[in-house]
Formats: C-alpha cells, sequence, structure tokens
C-alpha cells in the first residue's frame, strides 16, 4: 500500500508580514512549499504516490509548474483553496484518489523541515493501526490559563503536555469522514476533529526541526537549520 499527503498552503500568513502567502517565501532560494515537498518526497518509507496542494486561488499552474521537479514519480494535483484550512483540506480531499491508498497526511507547508524519521514514524504508526497520529514534542514552557480579566485561573502540570506537530496521519476513512462531519468553531487541525467524532488519537515523537515558520525570526531560524544540514 502507499500514501498521499494533502498540504493546505492557501492561507495569508498574515504574522509573517510581507505580501507573499506564507507557503511561497522564500529560504534559501526556495519557497517553503518546495523545502516541505522535498521534504516529505524524502521519506522513502513513507511510499508518497501522491500529493495534493490547495492554494490561493489563480495559483495553481504556477504552483504545479514549481513543484513538479520535486516529486518525482508521484501524482501531483494543485487545488484552489478555501477560506479556512478545513476548506483546503476538504477540497484537497475531493481530488484524492482513494484506490491503493493506505495512509493519508496532512501537512502544513509552514513546517518544512521536517525529519525524514519523523515523517516515517506517523506513516509506521498509522499502518500498525491507529487510526489517527500527531507527531509530538514535549512542552517546555510554563503554561498558565488565563480567565477573560487576564487573570491566571490555573497552572496545567507541563509533564502532561505536548505541542502538536504535522504532518499528521490518518487512515483515510476516518479523515474523509471527519471532513464530511465538518469542522465545529474552535477546530485548529484535523487531529482536533477527529477527537471530536470520539477517534483516539495516538501520538509519536515529533522533532524540534518541525518548527512552524509563523514570524519572521522564524525565517532566520529556518535558514540557519538549512546551514546546519549543509544544504545552503
Amino acid at each position: 500500500m502507499s500514501s498521499a499527503v494533502v498540504i493546505p498552503a492557501a492561507g495569508l500568513g498574515l504574522r509573517l508580514g510581507g505580501e507573499i502567502p506564507k507557503a511561497f517565501r522564500e529560504v534559501g532560494g526556495d519557497s517553503l512549499l518546495v523545502h516541505a515537498v522535498r521534504g516529505l518526497k524524502a521519506a522513502a518509507a513513507a511510499d508518497l504516490v501522491c500529493f495534493v496542494v490547495a492554494v490561493p486561488p489563480g495559483a495553481e499552474e504556477a504552483v504545479t509548474k514549481e513543484l513538479e521537479p520535486y516529486v518525482g514519480d508521484a501524482r501531483l494535483l494543485v487545488v484552489a483553496g478555501g477560506a479556512e484550512r478545513p476548506d483546503s483540506v476538504r477540497a484537497a480531499l475531493d481530488v484524492l484518489p482513494e484506490a491503493g491508498i493506505d495512509c493519508i497526511l496532512v501537512h502544513d507547508a509552514a513546517r518544512a523541515f521536517v525529519p525524514v524519521d519523523a515523517i516515517e514514524r506517523v506513516v509506521a504508526a498509522v499502518r500498525a493501526g491507529a487510526a489517527a497520529v500527531v507527531p509530538v514534542v514535549p512542552v517546555t514552557d510554563t503554561i498558565k490559563v488565563v480567565g477573560p480579566d487576564g487573570a491566571v485561573v490555573d497552572t496545567p502540570d507541563r509533564s502532561t503536555l505536548v505541542a502538536v506537530q504535522t504532518p499528521q496521519g490518518f487512515a483515510p476513512g476516518v479523515l474523509r469522514r471527519a471532513h464530511a462531519v465538518g469542522a465545529d468553531a474552535g477546530v485548529t487541525d484535523d487531529a482536533m476533529m477527529c477527537e471530536r467524532m470520539g477517534v483516539t488519537v495516538q501520538t509519536v515523537d515529533g522533532s524540534p526541526d518541525a518548527f512552524k515558520v509563523t514570524r519572521p525570526q522564524d525565517l532566520l531560524l529556518a535558514a540557519a537549520l538549512l546551514a546546519e544540514r549543509g544544504l545552503r
């Protein structure tokens, strides 16, 4: 069996600044989206045979040309995304082939530097029987819960807390069912949609390198990581 990946890349990424949508900002001469696709393709054990990328409407042709050199013999489908992340994932699922796919990954282009072993851990867990899988890293900061007035009301035990990354992996039927049900208010990722259906979400080890490029200083961290890897 083989895997497929959905990459919702239609968002503007306003916190990063600039006029270019976040997925298309360059680091080391390539866009974050290119780095993300190249990293996913390098995960040989995942056996990714299809990439579906949701982009801002009107950008489909240009993004197809940009990504074709990096997907190898995998199929590449580029579709117009929606106003919100769940809309983009649903648009991608609508064109994603069902035959022969035993795992669907959903990956944020802003997490462009995920190591191969983290990707392969997610896929392996789905193939071992997990319905939904998320890579995680420990929370190192002290976390406070605050009320509407800004006052602290609780301090959770951080030993029970983790930060969730992507790619998240799913049994295809589970992910499709979650999106058929639709996203409730406050849902921030696909795993949360599954949780709200009562699906158990399994965790695997993520990686510090899978940080999300969100603010301008993250671009500096990304450039340093590329230099450390000897890619630029």
